[in-house]
């Protein structure tokens, strides 16, 4: 059903900047959807009567809001680290565990010996459970590969995520993850690797390259030669930046004009400056501050730079495994500085901002029509209630998928 009549709507958080406030708040509303995009949205006393024949669905007082965009996740994965996750509970650092060949490392070599039907059934089973909490549209990378055979199958899986469900996926290219056990003592060599072999390999299999700049993983010159290089093959830049140490990767950002500049959990006035602007959107994970018992990111002072904020799970093996963004909205709430109005609108357009897809996030005509009818009257139970689903219904291009 791409035709849809929603009536009954107590709260629509439509995302509209000519409406009124942040989530341009409409009561008592309806929303028309005709071929999976959104005709018409606002109060039902004013619907149309060329959308009253429509199939409708009475929401019965319920809160309507756009479908949560997930802008940054690693889904495509095999292995488990939870060993790792009590490590750190214990006292070790992420970088004692890495050096010593756990972290991504070992989910490298689990990926690499896993069957791709076995890689497809992981990556759809956390893909389904997601959609099941709202997301309709998640960003799946690359990465846990680093060879050129492994990575384009990854990117093979993110693909094929979407014909076993109704979630619209986005793949990156994120060979530039780390330097492999085998390139240890020629990180040149894997750079070279990168850009002659893997990128044009990568080209028509990914939206995006993201390259890990950060201490331990890439330098800024060899993130600005790689993404440069994956321009020319149709890709658009991201980055992995200031997640570790203060590596120069938010500065490069702006400097490239990327999509967006993620995690940024050390940043300076004067990164903030230049990401706003050059309107390189900021993606940022509480979800991942909460695991790795860190200071939460810098999400507050991004926001009042004037940097678009974006909200995601990161979800991976290692440092986030989370697969709920309501909990992500929760999160930003109680530990980044983020209002619910702020946080919601970092989970939907925000989200849809740091992956430059103008059609989503937002209740609008011409919009994709991706919806969730929430079992409450207002968006305030979801950071009220974290780690509570409460999503009654998923609604993907006009067509309820979950309820």
């Amino acid at each position: 059903m791409t035709d849809l009549l929603l009536t009954g709507i107590g709260q629509l958080v439509t995302n509209d900047s000519d409406r009124d406030g942040l989530l341009g708040l409409v009561t008592d509303a309806a929303v028309a959807v005709k071929g999976g995009r959104v005709a018409w949205a606002g109060p039902e006393s004013e619907l149309l009567k060329e959308f009253r024949e429509l199939p409708e669905l009475d929401c019965s007082g319920r809160a309507v809001i756009p479908g949560f965009v997930d802008s940054h996740t690693h889904l495509v994965f095999a292995g488990d680290r939870s060993d790792e996750f009590a490590q750190r509970l214990r006292g070790d650092s992420y970088e004692e565990i890495l050096a010593a060949g756990g972290g991504i490392h070992s989910t490298v070599a689990a990926t690499r010996a896993e069957k791709t039907n076995l890689l497809l059934n992981g990556a759809v089973h956390r893909a389904k459970r997601m959609l099941g909490m709202g997301t309709t549209t998640v960003e799946v990378k690359s990465g846990y590969g680093l060879d050129l055979q492994t990575e384009i199958r990854m990117l093979e899986v993110a693909r094929a995520i979407s014909d076993h469900l109704a979630i619209d996926v986005v793949r990156t290219f994120l060979g530039a993850h780390v330097v492999p056990a085998e390139y240890s003592d020629d990180r040149a060599g894997y750079v070279r690797l990168v850009i002659e072999q893997m990128l044009p390999a990568a080209a028509g299999h990914a939206d995006f390259c993201d390259v890990f700049c950060d201490d331990g993983a890439f330098t800024v010159d060899e993130a600005r030669e790689i993404l440069t290089v994956a321009a020319r093959h149709g890709m658009k830049a991201r980055l992995h930046a200031n997640q570790l140490g203060h590596s120069g990767g938010a500065a490069l950002a702006a400097e490239i004009g990327a999509a967006s500049a993620d995690h940024l959990d050390h940043v300076t006035q004067d990164d903030l400056a230049r990401l706003a602007a050059t309107g390189t959107a900021a993606v940022v994970f509480p979800s991942v501050s909460l695991s790795m018992r860190i200071d939460p990111p810098p999400a507050r002072q991004l926001w009042d730079a004037g940097v678009s904020v974006a909200i995601a799970t990161d979800c991976n093996p290692g440092t986030s495994y989370v697969e709920n963004m309501q909990l992500v909205v929760g999160l930003a709430t109680l530990t980044a500085g983020l209002t619910p109005e702020e946080a919601l609108w970092a989970a939907t357009r925000g989200g849809a901002t740091a992956l430059q897809l103008a059609d989503k996030g937002h209740v609008t005509p011409g919009a994709v029509a991706d919806l969730l009818m929430l079992e409450a009257d207002t968006y305030l139970e979801i950071p009220y209630r974290p780690g509570t689903d409460l999503v009654r219904m998923v609604i993907k291009d006009g067509e309820p998928v979950v309820s």
